[in-house]
């Protein structure tokens, strides 16, 4: 998921960079577009959490902030894991009049995450890592909480409301080869025609590796 850009709040915040995203020549993955027939493959069960999968969760952590993310899940980098990264700073919730003191700890990773419970409905601007330059506004639940596994094998269950919410909504429909289209009206599919066009193009054009070598 990415932040739209027409939010008061930028993203990432001055310093993030310098901060927190290493150099692009260590980011090991680079994110599929729109296009792609791996984003629609639909996520296998992590059965444990090995080293491997730890190292994947950190390389998942890296291309979402190279590419100024909010999360990012395994497909979007070629992947099948039933695994998602999620990192929300403070300011983004604050610019959108939510609580930033109602946040777990972040970044957050899912392991083979399933919504138990939702509630409420909210409707804004969304933006997808896989889908450079387009926002549409899309129906989400207003508050989750999600059954997931963290890093340590520990199975545990984590809510969020507003822009988390939204976030692990998006991020798991990643997981099923739901994407961003899915969720537009017809009005908006026929209004960023052009760009979904271009993105199908390009990606006939990849040359298959998500990796950068």
């Amino acid at each position: 998921m990415k932040q739209p850009g027409n939010r008061r709040y930028h993203w990432p915040p001055a310093g993030f960079v310098k901060l927190f995203i290493p150099e692009m020549s260590k980011v090991k993955y680079s994110i599929l577009k729109y296009g792609r027939p791996e984003l629609r493959k639909k996520a296998r069960r992590v059965g444990t959490v090995t080293p491997e999968i730890r190292k994947l969760a950190e390389e998942m952590l890296r291309a979402m902030r190279a590419a100024n993310g909010l999360g990012l899940a395994a497909q979007q980098i070629g992947r099948t894991e039933n695994m998602c990264v999620i990192d929300i700073p403070p300011g983004a919730e604050e610019a959108r009049g939510g609580n930033a003191d109602a946040l777990p700890e972040m970044p957050l990773i899912l392991i083979n995450p399933e919504i138990v419970h939702e509630e409420g409905v909210q409707v804004g601007q969304e933006g997808c890592l896989s889908f450079p330059e387009i926002y549409v506004n899309v129906r989400r639940a207003e508050r989750v909480r999600v059954r997931h596994m963290d890093l340590q094998g520990t199975e545990r269950e984590t809510e969020g409301t507003g822009l988390l919410a939204r976030a692990i909504q998006h991020e798991l429909d990643h997981l099923r080869g739901v994407l961003l289209c899915d969720r537009m009206t017809l009005a908006q599919k026929v209004s960023v025609a052009g760009r979904l066009k271009r993105l199908r193009r390009e990606s006939a054009l990849d040359d298959g590796s998500a990796r950068i070598r």
